[in-house]
């Protein structure tokens, strides 16, 4: 098993077979898509190692509405070294600047969670065990993914 946080970055060779499969296009919002390589090698290395995800060295980044918006969040955030993207609160007297483009992402999150739920195995965790509840999630993504392939 490999240690470190060093990893091998995806070939040109294996990169030409996966891109067929990713999406290149602009949001309608017109931002820039994702970098889809980084995102695969990530979790290529992932599933190579057997590494918990928290061992990827980026993004250290809390993504967070805005009931987390507290100067205890922030100061135990910024002790860690994560970056918090929280929105501010209407009553906070002390300003505080936030990238929107990354909070952003929260959207993305959100709508995957609503559709992952879609599934009534997954909403209502019918399985027992984790490991059974965990394939089930990996079938419905699977599903979903092929779905939005052929759109």
């Amino acid at each position: 098993m490999e240690t470190g946080l060093a990893r091998d970055l995806m070939s040109d060779e294996g990169w030409a077979f996966h891109e067929r499969f990713t999406l290149a296009v602009r949001a309608s919002n017109g931002c820039k898509p994702t970098n889809h390589r980084l995102v695969l090698d990530g979790i290529f290395w992932i599933a190579r190692t057997g590494s918990p995800w928290r061992d990827l060295p980026e993004p250290c980044v809390l993504l967070a509405d805005r009931g987390y918006d507290s100067d205890r969040v922030r100061k135990t955030m910024e002790a860690r070294n994560v970056v918090p993207v929280i929105p501010m609160r209407k009553s906070r007297k002390l300003r505080v600047a936030m990238d929107r483009t990354l909070y952003r992402l929260c959207n993305f999150v959100e709508r995957c969670f609503n559709k992952l739920k879609n599934a009534r195995r997954v909403a209502t965790r019918y399985d027992k065990t984790a490991e059974s509840f965990l394939g089930f999630i990996d079938i419905t993504s699977i599903r979903l993914w092929l779905r939005h392939l052929s759109t």
